[in-house]
């Protein structure tokens, strides 16, 4: 992979109305994602897109990560469908992230519907990022991180908002990496609404990758935000998990 790779300045990508990009997820998915078993192909690549839009993709049947963001500037997407719910039968669909963003400036997301089995959005490292009027399902929800263990470990000015996710494990995840160090920095979730969540409504989790009970704090985490955040967890899950060092 990847299946569709794109970069260069001012590009506007799109389709016609009807259309849908079919990644043929079934034929790969075998339930370990990107952790062994088939090799898997990544679906897009936008990297080193300047000064660009995304708009109106119908993403179906990934294979593994969907959209994977990096060193972009300036990128809009807007009502992008990314469709893996079929990846649900019998756990086969793995690691199918919707957004992974990495290293990039100023990337608006709005508007995306995104039925998958691993985060909806994940910011490894960036600034100036949003994502509004989002639906996520299936998945692990809206993430940061994991953060450390990178050549880039800085998240600034994050703002996640009036978004709805739903049937997921997580709804609000920071993850760190356990021992690494980094900085997460102004970082908000503003409107989200919460239902159907298994795991966890809100975490922030300082000892990813590590010992459960012993996180560190050399990725610091400081003006974390949360307003206007409603919504229910199922009977099982937890409200709220804070594990900080």
């Amino acid at each position: 992979g990847p299946l569709v790779s794109v970069s260069g300045t001012d590009i506007t990508v799109t389709q016609s109305s009807g259309a849908y990009l079919d990644g043929l997820g079934a034929s790969y998915w075998d339930g370990k994602g990107s952790n062994g078993g088939k090799t898997k192909p990544k679906f897009f690549y936008a990297h080193n897109l300047i000064s660009s839009n995304i708009e109106g993709l119908y993403i179906y049947n990934p294979p593994v990560q969907v959209f994977s963001i990096n060193n972009a500037n300036d990128l809009t997407i807007t009502d992008v469908t990314i469709n893996a719910s079929a990846g649900d039968t019998n756990s086969q669909g793995h690691n199918t992230d919707g957004f992974d963003i990495g290293s990039s400036t100023s990337v608006t997301i709005t508007g995306a519907n995104v039925y998958n089995q691993d985060d909806c959005v994940a910011i490894n490292s960036g600034t100036g990022i949003t994502f509004s009027g989002g639906v996520c399902s299936g998945g692990h929800g809206l993430s940061v991180g994991s953060v450390g263990g990178r050549s880039d470990n800085t998240v600034k000015t994050v703002t996640f908002e009036n978004s709805e996710i739903k049937n997921s494990q997580n709804g609000i995840r920071i993850k760190t990496i356990s021992g690494a160090t980094g900085t997460v920095s102004g970082v908000t979730y503003s409107g989200i609404t919460l239902s159907g969540i298994t795991d966890y409504g809100i975490v922030v989790n300082q000892a990813y990758n590590g010992k459960a009970g012993q996180p560190t704090n050399g990725v610091s985490i400081d003006k974390f935000i949360l307003k206007q955040i409603t919504g229910t967890v199922e009977s099982t899950a937890t409200n709220i998990l804070i594990e900080c060092g």
